[in-house]
């Protein structure tokens, strides 16, 4: 047994005459703009998290590639004193 329609209607009536409809609509706007922000701070950690994943895979290919280098250098010093 929930909250019907006219029930609803009732309701936003009631809080017009007593808000009007600009203080209505400027609460409307508030809410609107903290759920973006509430949003996007979400995303914010989301994407903070998948920055540090690349990073992450990134110290793991410049590992790798320095491992060849030095390698590189090591046959490049062995091939000299031979």
């Amino acid at each position: 047994m929930g909250i019907s329609i006219p029930q609803l209607l009732i309701i936003l009536a009631i809080l017009i005459l007593i808000f009007g409809t600009k203080r209505l609509r400027n609460i409307g706007g508030d809410l609107g703009s903290a759920v973006k922000g509430f949003r996007k701070a979400m995303g914010n950690e989301e994407g903070d998290a998948k920055k540090d994943a690349d990073k992450l895979e990134q110290k793991d290919a410049d590992f790798d590639m320095n491992a060849d280098v030095k390698t590189d250098a090591k046959d490049a010093k062995d091939k000299h004193q031979s």
